[in-house]
């Protein structure tokens, strides 16, 4: 049974939630989680109860899910080889394949299965389906100082059908994106999933954009884990990808989040998949977890300023 105190720290976490509930109830919040939480089964449901939460206390919510570990993984198991260049992967004919299978097949099926054993309404839909993301194939990108780069099957976006995604929040569901699309002749291209999240909170007009990945957040100091920033703005974001302090697969990241924010998304979260409850935590109490992102520090609420300080 139950103690006093057990009841009344739960009364209190109802309460503290209260306000959050509130302003957030109808707001459409994008979620893009890396592949390394859809690992196993047990990441994959500790992930999704914090989903599950936000979805049936009223916030809209859209996820969006990489796969990059799994489809490492399986290209070795298969023989291929995997190249990054600052920190995109480069898409052949072999490593698209593996794509289409770990993205649409394995990791996308996998969250859905979690989501009818949590009772979530979640319904499966990858950026070819119905032309939600439109995209063109990249062309080579020049690099100074060294040759261009042919990032192969890799999607640039021209559009995202929002509507489409608008439709299925309406009707009570939870889409569950993959990040693959094509061009108009069918071609499949990959997009960086930091990518279409962006993309989709921009055209969505999501009130938050939540990135949860493998690292604590936006480190000032690569090399040191305790450097964590608490906030920042895009400009000084900038600073730091022109100063080298962001690396490898920080660098979309840092794209994904400049574009979103230019765009109209007001509040870009960076928060670690490893931390428990990591997504609760950001949106209901005032205690930020990782990095918060915004156009200009200036309109933070004395609130936001006061997280992790």
């Amino acid at each position: 049974m139950s103690t006093s105190k057990d009841r009344a720290i739960v009364v209190s976490a109802l309460k503290h939630a209260a306000p959050y509930i509130r302003l957030f109830k109808g707001k459409v919040f994008v979620i893009k989680a890396g592949g390394e939480v859809f690992i196993d089964a047990e990441k994959t449901n500790a992930l999704m109860e914090q989903v599950g939460i936000l979805h049936q206390v009223g916030i809209r919510v859209v996820l969006v899910h990489g796969g990059g570990p799994q489809s490492t993984e399986l290209a070795t198991a298969l023989g291929f080889d995997t190249t990054f260049v600052d920190g995109r992967r480069v898409t052949d004919d072999d490593s698209l394949s593996v794509a289409t299978m770990v993205l649409n097949g394995q990791i996308n099926t996998r969250i859905l299965a979690t989501c009818r054993n949590l009772g979530i309404p979640a319904v499966g839909i990858s950026g070819v389906d119905a032309g939600l993301i439109r995209a063109h194939k990249r062309p080579p990108v020049a690099r100074e100082g060294d040759s261009p780069v042919d990032y192969g099957f890799v999607g640039d976006i021209d559009s995202v059908e929002a509507d489409i995604l608008r439709k299925q929040l309406e009707s009570g569901l939870m889409p569950v994106v993959s990040p693959l699309s094509c061009d108009e002749s069918g071609t499949i291209l990959n997009i960086n999933a930091d990518t279409v999240a962006a993309a989709i909170a921009a055209e969505l007009n999501a009130e938050k954009l939540i990135l949860a990945t493998g690292a604590a957040g936006i480190l000032e100091d690569i090399s040191d884990p305790s450097s964590l920033i608490s906030y920042i703005d895009r400009a000084a974001l900038q600073k730091l990808r022109d100063s080298g302090s962001l690396a490898d697969g920080m660098l979309p990241k840092a794209a994904a989040i400049d574009a979103a924010i230019a765009n109209g998304v007001q509040r870009v979260h960076v928060i670690s998949s490893k931390l428990p409850d990591s997504i609760l935590l950001e949106v209901f109490t005032n205690e930020g977890t990782g990095t918060l992102v915004v156009d200009d520090i200036a309109g933070l609420t004395p609130a936001e300023q006061s997280q992790n300080t």
